[in-house]
């Protein structure tokens, strides 16, 4: 996509600048603040030095996160400075140039995500997905229910509400999956991936719904 972007060639869906955006945690994490949608604490640093000072400043545990990554790729959860810097000297070295998300990771907390599709202005939730497994399991590795069977009416609205308005920001046209951390009835937002999910394809046959066609 941003081979096309750069030699003026119009893709269809969502934007290259649109999927930059969601796939650069730092520029995403601005995104949510500017959006008031509450996310983990969190700071970005290019050096060893930066991502211990910023995993001090929102506390550990954390989770270490390049960007432009897929499938939770070189992620990882640390608890004190001396497993970061293992962790980011090993990223720096695989990774060359790359910015890392430093969070704090939310201990305890419930996950959940959502696809939806869009047309850059109207958005249409196909499903909201509850994770058996506690958070810090990745997606790819978790059984997913649908509908969720252990959050409040609030929460659930809460979900939708935030991913209609990230899909709305990002101008996603075709699909985007959301992906929360729920913690004591309060939702964050962990990431958007504007583009189509694993997930997807199971909603289809649970809702017999051909969201894919």
């Amino acid at each position: 996509a941003e081979t096309f972007s750069k030699y003026g060639v119009k893709i269809l869906g969502t934007s290259y600048e649109n999927m930059d955006l969601a796939e650069d945690r730092g520029a995403f994490s601005t995104l949510l603040a500017d959006l008031k949608i509450p996310y983990p604490r969190f700071g970005v640093a290019t050096t060893p030095q930066e991502a211990i000072q910023v995993a001090n400043e929102v506390g550990y545990p954390v989770l270490v996160r390049p960007s432009y990554v897929l499938g939770g790729q070189h992620m990882s959860i640390v608890i004190n400075d001396e497993e970061l810097e293992d962790a980011v000297v090993k990223l720096f070295r695989d990774i060359p140039g790359n910015k890392l998300l430093i969070d704090h990771f939310l201990d305890r907390a419930f996950e959940a995500e959502t696809d939806s599709l869009c047309d850059g202005e109207n958005v249409h939730i196909m499903g909201v997905m509850e994770h058996i497994e506690p958070a810090g399991i990745h997606s790819g590795d978790s059984y997913a229910v649908l509908p969720p069977y252990d959050f409040s009416p609030r929460v659930v609205d809460t979900i939708k509400e935030y991913s209609e308005r990230i899909a709305k920001a990002l101008k996603v046209k075709g699909v985007v999956n959301v992906q929360f951390a729920v913690k004591e009835d309060n939702v964050y937002v962990i990431e958007a991936n504007p583009r189509a999910s694993r997930s997807m394809p199971f909603i289809c046959k649970a809702y017999k719904e051909p969201y894919v066609n």
